[in-house]
């Protein structure tokens, strides 16, 4: 091959050679010039948002702070006499539906009425007895027998079978004025034995009834009469 054709040869090639060289700095340029134009952009979008997150701070307190300025609005009620209150409710409850003209539906809307209450009385009821504890109640009263009176008097009377009559003195201080006041009481007894005479002095204790007005029986005789 001769020198001219060599020469050439080696100038069609260094072309080739040369090629893939310059392109590296095309590849290298090309993200430089995105990553500057991206980098204002980037920069300049804090700018923008941060105005506009301090409008929203400023917004946030001129919100709440009407809220905690506007004072409660007086009621012009409150300075109505009570009567006039107590009308002013009663005219602004629900007005109730007028009854029917017919008497018969009248009468079944009463009957449905009452049969509602009492549903609802009977499962109050229930319900009060399912929550009643059974107590254990309270226990009877225990009775004393009272002792029997005694009475000491003279006999005025034994005239009857088995009875006498006994003659009880008392004597009692007035409270207000202090004196000696003196009474007597007569009783009926009963003397089994007819011990008894008039003018002795016996003792006698209450029983049962043993006749219209004997409630009395002798216990023994104290003192014959002289």
């Amino acid at each position: 091959m001769s020198d001219d054709e060599q020469k050439k040869d080696e100038t069609t090639e260094e072309p080739q050679a040369e090629a893939p060289q310059d392109e590296t700095p095309a590849a290298e340029e090309a993200p430089a010039a995105e990553a500057a134009e991206e980098a204002p952009a980037a920069e300049e979008a804090p700018a923008e948002e941060a105005p506009a997150a301090d409008a929203a701070e400023d917004e946030a307190p001129a919100a709440e702070a009407p809220a905690e300025e506007t004072p409660a609005e007086p009621n012009p009620e409150d300075d109505l006499p009570w009567k006039e209150r107590r009308r002013l409710a009663k005219s602004r409850r629900p007005v109730r539906k007028a009854l029917p003209s017919d008497a018969e539906e009248r009468k079944a809307l009463r009957a449905e009425g009452r049969k509602r209450r009492a549903t609802l009385r009977r499962k109050q009821r229930a319900a009060a007895k399912a929550a009643h504890a059974a107590g254990t109640g309270t226990p009877p009263a225990e009775r004393e027998s009272n002792a029997a009176k005694v009475r000491q008097g003279i006999v005025v009377s034994s005239k009857g079978d088995k009875s006498i009559t006994v003659r009880i003195d008392i004597a009692r201080r007035h409270r207000t004025y202090e004196k000696i006041v003196r009474s007597s009481t007569k009783l009926h007894a009963h003397d089994e034995k007819n011990e008894a005479g008039e003018g002795d002095v016996v003792r006698v204790i209450e029983t049962r009834p043993l006749s219209k007005t004997k409630r009395w029986r002798l216990v023994d005789v104290v003192e014959k009469a002289r």
